[in-house]
């Protein structure tokens, strides 16, 4: 007997700001656009989204499959209270200038061209793993207000108070897409990894890299060690994820840590 055929969407994840989704699409679907913009699914129907810590309410997924049927699906994407520290009597403090103007245009143009790398990795369809544990020091998406009501940066990633020369694992299978051979101004030494579909990592401050450009990792495998090196007040790992424009919360993405495997 003939199994009913998928005409729906699926999903597993976090529908909500800073969260990940994996999706899977109504079958026979040839494209799948996200708020209005293409994005892939895998032979199986499988595929990634994500919401921004800025994320608005609502989003909508549309299908066009191959008989030329429409399906849509509208998801509700909760809010998120965040780490809001006031500082009213502080002022923001500006980067240091203007060495800090002459090098940051390309360490920027480096990112953002490892970004736009695309390959075959296949991490996304994994469970993430911590690539270091520890004690949280600061929470994805937190963020200052200083005197005059003047917002600084909100805090794109996680970070994990490490000493320097911890060992950092590849919390997914990737591919090597940055490999910093110099410090960054703000990031220090910066690895990134592509995980596939858009999603891809950030490990900054490190003390010492030990992948290159083009490699292919393993979820678990020491890919660098942790440091303080770039714009840092100690040693800690801050890891970073993103989809596309969208940055995640690494906690939702790899789930608490469990307080007997923290070391």
């Amino acid at each position: 007997m003939a199994r009913p055929e998928r005409t729906g969407f699926t999903y597993t994840g976090n529908r909500t700001q800073g969260g990940l989704l994996l999706g899977i699409a109504p079958e026979r679907t040839r494209e799948l656009l996200f708020d209005g913009v293409a994005i892939p699914v895998a032979a199986d129907g499988r595929f990634v989204i994500a919401f921004d810590r800025d994320a608005a309410p609502s989003a909508t997924l549309v299908a066009t499959r191959d008989d030329g049927q429409i399906v849509r699906d509208t998801l509700t994407v909760a809010p998120r209270a965040w780490d809001i520290s006031r500082l009213s009597t502080l002022p923001k403090i500006p980067l240091p200038q203007p060495e800090f103007d002459r090098l940051r245009p390309a360490e920027l143009a480096q990112i953002v061209a490892a970004r736009r790398i695309q390959t075959d990795a296949q991490g996304w369809r994994q469970a993430f793993i911590w690539p270091t544990t520890g004690r949280i020091s600061t929470l994805f998406g937190s963020q200052r207000i200083y005197r005059n009501g003047e917002a600084g940066s909100y805090h794109s990633g996680l970070d994990v108070a490490k000493p320097t020369g911890s060992v950092i694992v590849a919390p997914a299978d990737g591919v090597v897409i940055l490999a910093a051979d110099h410090p960054f101004t703000l990031e220090g030494n910066l690895l990134m990894i592509d995980h596939g579909m858009g999603l891809n990592s950030a490990f900054l401050h490190l003390s010492r890299i030990d992948v290159r450009v083009g490699d292919h990792v393993r979820r678990g495998q020491p890919i660098a060690l942790s440091g303080a090196t770039g714009r840092a007040t100690g040693p800690h790992l801050h890891w970073s994820l993103r989809w596309n424009a969208a940055k995640i919360d690494p906690l939702l993405v790899a789930g608490p840590m469990v307080e007997d495997e923290r070391r």
